[in-house]
């Protein structure tokens, strides 16, 4: 199930030698989380999860999906959730598009459901803010990610998580209403597909 051409050749142009080192024992252990999963040949759940599920938490549930396709891991069903509930920012779904991701949004109202398709014979990532138990996402055996410092100071245990992994990202609502957002929001996209990158070409 191939991703869609502009997909995979943003994948194939990020270089994972930028990941900086402090980083890659969080993504090991992302990775052993992974390889535990296909041995025991069990379902891999992840969630990642921030304090508004807005934005990082969401590019990070796509990423982990995507990457999982691209290197053609099995079983991996990727969810995202917060703290509280709001809505996606739509500058997520804008520089998605940008990327070559298909997105749909199926809903108007302030909370919108997107439909966030990747791959021609993938099922697409269903993405709206919600609270990380939310009946939604999964309720055990998963992985938490945590996506921004807020959140994992908010949430020292995860109920439900087999494992919780502190890999946080800067927000890049710093930079909403500046000259400077849109280029913030493709730069976080791009470093956490390249951390995404990482965990699933090294499993």
């Amino acid at each position: 199930m191939n991703n869609y051409s502009k997909i995979s050749a943003f994948i194939k142009s990020l270089d994972t030698n930028e990941i900086e080192e402090e980083r890659k024992p969080l993504l090991q252990e992302y990775i052993y989380f992974i390889n535990k999963k296909i041995r025991e040949d069990k379902p891999i759940l992840v969630n990642a999860i921030c304090t508004h599920n807005s934005r990082r938490s969401h590019l990070t549930q796509i990423w982990s999906q995507v990457m999982a396709n691209e290197f053609g891991i099995n079983n991996v069903y990727a969810f995202s959730g917060g703290t509280e509930a709001t809505a996606m920012f739509p500058m997520v779904p804008k520089v998605l598009e940008k990327t070559g991701f298909n997105i749909t949004k199926l809903s108007e109202e302030g909370n919108p459901v997107y439909s966030v398709k990747f791959a021609d014979n993938s099922h697409p990532v269903v993405c709206f803010s919600k609270t990380y138990d939310n009946t939604f996402n999964p309720k055990s055996d998963f992985v938490a990610l945590m996506t921004c410092s807020d959140a994992d100071k908010k949430c020292p245990i995860v109920y439900g998580s087999e494992k919780r992994i502190r890999l946080t990202y800067d927000d890049p609502k710093a930079f909403d209403n500046t000259p400077q957002q849109e280029e913030k929001y493709i730069e976080r996209s791009k470093q956490i597909a390249t951390e995404m990158k990482y965990v699933f070409s090294n499993l």
